[in-house]
């Protein structure tokens, strides 16, 4: 994982996006259900449109000597407060990568002026729980969101 590099998706990275968002397995504790063609371009239309916006915040194109691992994202949410979340393609499940990009985002979150870092989980992802836990971040409530089950976490840096 030394090779891991984090760029900004870019109009050229659509396959990259779609192979993620379109997996069912990815996308079973995210939105319940792999994400179709028309509603992944419009949706990826909005984070290259977002990428353009700032410096650290956005949406990153995670890969390891150029092969393509998953996506990572830093938004400003309010004025000192963001949000990190992530997404890895399955043959990377439960070998660090989560660890890793968690800890990426986080540093880059330190390069802004953010103060509070949050992220939202299903709750039984155990795995992201875990990762999260690890980070230093502390379970702020468990909801619901958009109908579908979540669990808040925050961390103050």
């Amino acid at each position: 994982m030394d090779n891991l590099q984090f760029r900004k998706f870019e109009k050229k990275d659509f396959g990259s996006y779609f192979q993620l968002v379109s997996n069912e397995m990815v996308m079973a504790q995210i939105t319940e259900r792999a994400i179709p063609l028309d509603e992944a371009k419009v949706n990826y239309q909005r984070i290259i449109d977002r990428n353009a916006e700032a410096d650290m915040f956005g949406t990153y194109k995670i890969v390891e000597n150029e092969t393509f691992v998953g996506l990572g994202h830093l938004t400003s949410k309010t004025s000192g407060e963001a949000e990190i979340g992530y997404m890895i393609l399955p043959e990377y499940w439960g070998k660090g990568y989560g660890t890793v990009i968690a800890c990426h985002l986080i540093k880059l979150a330190t390069l802004t002026n953010t103060r509070i870092v949050k992220a939202i989980i299903d709750p039984r992802n155990s795995a992201s729980r875990k990762i999260l836990l690890n980070q230093g971040f502390s379970s702020e409530k468990v909801c619901e969101m958009d109908g579908l089950p979540a669990e808040i976490f925050h961390k103050a840096l």
